[in-house]
């Protein structure tokens, strides 16, 4: 394990190869160890055992492979000496948001996201559901590149944290089976009883983590719903369904005059919608209303919108019509919550669904947003494809290059082509190349007033890729 572990989202890779069970283990003990020693001493009110041990929560989504990482990861967590508490099948944002009331330390969840259902990931929250920083990343590399994760040789409260505890001091594993309906309870407070009357709303789950939690959410708050993909047999986790396949909710909106449609990737962070024609409606447009809806009921109050470098022209002159900032960050809805924090924003995203209300959760939530959206639209009295005018976005050509190598920045032939093609736009657009954080990709992203002209430079420098790092 030479190469870097963390991604832009965690730990990622092909189930039992690139992420072996071996890796959940110690990953579970690396966790432990760097956990700080008032994890040792604090006994939580909770309905589980009384102890001075850690709590580690642990949620995962439907992946044939989630229950082999599953317990993997709590053998190594128990052998650190602290508790694992099983959530199950639940969304990532859920563990977020149980981490939030204080009965455990630390949370995990076993997702790949959006990725195909052979592979599969580690996403690790800390106490206060915040997702780890680069050093807090950095000191748990350490430990799992070590031969043997060493726990600290200190003592609090005269429990001994011993590398390889014994007897009593071996940690538990227990079992939460409330987490989804706690999850569900707690995203459903934040709105008026009945909010959703009247309100007809397609859901595709993918076959994920979303399965129980996003129907009942719209159930309990009146939405009339139709829920397809809400089944899983482990295998079946984002196959032509969810957010990366929005065609498919768009023809069962259409199918039925629904007011919207809403689709999930696998564990159900992030969340895209199509309007009652079928259309997209990205993470932009989903942001863009959202934004007006909170400057418009005086819940801004001059505060900036948290976005990232894929955020469209389009999106950055809508907020800027409304008097609102656009603060820009690097791809990740880590990054982009530390911004929110840092500015003090309320609202914040990507273009792919993951966003951010940080009054609410720490991290991307797509029943939240979910929620939200059709909150809106059921306010407003609007259709979703006229709430959606609120912005105009650039023609944008994203091509996903595989490679060999990532890196970019060394490479003076793939530079230097990038630098004429920005000569090219000139201020009428703009180009993005980056490495992927999950997958070995380089991402090519051209926008341009000109559709043709962004499809062309994409095309070109796409190649180039390919040539020199392929």
């Amino acid at each position: 394990m030479s190469q870097k572990l963390f991604g832009t989202d965690g730990i990622r890779g092909i189930a039992n190869t690139e992420l072996a069970p071996e890796l959940a283990f110690k990953l579970g003990r690396a966790l432990v160890a760097v956990l700080p020693d008032a994890a040792f001493s604090t006994v939580r009110g909770s309905n589980f055992a009384q102890s001075k041990r850690p709590r580690v929560l642990i949620g995962r989504d439907t992946r044939r492979s989630g229950r082999m990482l599953e317990g993997a990861l709590a053998a190594g967590i128990s052998s650190a000496g602290a508790d694992a508490i099983l959530a199950g099948v639940v969304p990532t944002p859920a563990i977020s948001l149980l981490l939030s009331d204080d009965r455990f330390d630390a949370g995990v969840v076993i997702s790949a996201s959006h990725n195909p259902p052979q592979y599969n990931g580690l996403k690790v929250f800390l106490g206060s559901g915040k997702k780890l920083s680069d050093d807090q990343e950095a000191q748990i590399e350490t430990l799992l590149h070590a031969d043997e994760v060493v726990m600290p040789a200190s003592k609090t409260d005269g429990i001994s944290r011993e590398n390889r505890p014994t007897g009593t001091a071996l940690g538990r594993v227990e079992v939460l089976p409330t987490a989804a309906e706690e999850y569900v309870a707690k995203v459903t407070s934040i709105f008026p009883l009945g909010a959703l009357q009247g309100i007809r709303v397609a859901i595709d789950c993918g076959h994920g983590a979303a399965c129980k939690t996003t129907p009942a959410a719209f159930e309990a708050l009146g939405a009339e719903i139709t829920v397809i993909n809400d089944d899983y047999n482990g295998d079946d986790i984002n196959v032509n369904c969810g957010s990366t396949h929005l065609e498919v909710i768009g023809e069962c909106v259409q199918s039925d005059a629904f007011d919207l449609g809403i689709a999930h990737d696998g564990d159900a962070d992030r969340m895209l919608a199509v309007d009652e024609a079928g259309a997209e409606v990205d993470g932009d447009y989903i942001m863009a209303i959202c934004a007006k809806h909170l400057k418009d009921t005086g819940q801004m109050d001059g505060l900036p919108v948290v976005g990232t470098v894929m955020a469209n022209l389009g999106f950055t002159r809508a907020l800027a019509d409304m008097g609102i900032t656009l603060e820009t960050t690097a791809v990740g809805d880590r990054y982009v919550l530390e911004r929110m924090r840092e500015k003090g924003a309320i609202l914040g995203g990507e273009q792919s669904g993951h966003i951010i209300f940080l009054q609410h959760n720490s991290t991307g939530d797509g029943l939240l947003s979910a929620l939200m959206l059709a909150y809106i639209v059921a306010e407003s009295g609007k259709p979703l494809s006229e709430l959606a005018q609120v912005m105009t976005s650039y023609p944008q050509v994203l091509k996903n290059v595989p490679v060999s190598s990532k890196d970019i920045a060394d490479n003076a032939t793939l530079q230097a082509a990038i630098v004429d093609a920005e000569v090219q736009l000139g201020d009428t657009g703009r180009i993005l190349v980056r490495a992927s954080g999950t997958e070995k990709l380089i991402r090519v992203m051209v926008e341009a007033a000109d559709a043709e002209a962004a499809e062309d430079i994409t095309t070109k420098l796409a190649a180039i890729v390919e040539q020199e790092l392929g």
